[in-house]
């Protein structure tokens, strides 16, 4: 798993007008590329009497899956374009559609790229790029007697916590940035004078800053 990558938070559109062309930019966060077509179907079914539903997206750790389409845009005018602006971004996971809905005036190639680029732009604008951080739960097991100094250390440091439960004894889930997990297993062992019951939990992505 990477320990971080940028994507957008949600689905979400924009609309913007180019010479009397409706463009709306459509983006959605896509785990899978199932996720990734199911949502330009859905996009394609609401806007069915659209002149183009152009998309593309990118998914895998190393950006392994990348595909494009024009949906009858003359070639490398629409999909191309999208895809550049999403690798332009550093996205991943990402699914973007550029509706247009055709106003008249003819674009030209240089215009359809430009417009189906600032589509997209709309789009990721509208989704809000993030990143996403993985976190390590490491599962601090002590005594009642180190909860306090935990939590002040915790507090200062200003560690992630997840659930604490009191039962004979304190269990509290901490979720350290995945590379730091064995330099901050180190660390509560040193706190705890070794007294800490420490296991490894599962691991799961944060939005950065939140």
């Amino acid at each position: 798993m990477l320990s971080r990558y940028k994507t957008v938070r949600q689905q979400a559109s924009k609309e913007i007008v180019i010479k009397k062309s409706r463009f709306i930019g459509f983006g959605k966060p896509a785990a899978t590329e199932a996720d990734a077509i199911a949502f330009i179907e859905e996009i394609k079914k609401q806007h069915w009497n659209a002149t183009h539903n152009c998309s593309a997206y990118m998914i895998g750790e190393r950006d392994e899956i990348q595909k494009q389409s024009d949906d009858g845009e003359p070639s490398g005018t629409a999909g191309k374009p999208i895809l550049e602006v999403m690798k332009n971004q550093g996205l991943k996971n990402t699914v973007i559609v550029v509706t247009r809905y055709f106003g008249g005036i003819m674009l030209g190639a240089g215009g359809l790229i430009r417009a189906y680029t600032d589509g997209a732009v709309a789009a990721i604008e509208a989704a809000e790029p993030i990143v996403q951080v993985l976190h390590q739960e490491v599962i601090v097991n002590v005594d009642y007697t180190w909860y306090g100094k935990l939590e002040n250390e915790f507090h200062a440091r200003g560690v992630r916590l997840g659930a604490v439960d009191f039962t004979d004894r304190v269990m509290i889930t901490c979720l350290p940035e995945a590379p730091e997990a064995e330099r901050f297993t180190a660390w509560i062992t040193d706190v705890t004078q070794g007294q800490a019951l420490i296991t490894s939990g599962e691991s799961r992505y944060y939005i950065e800053g939140e």
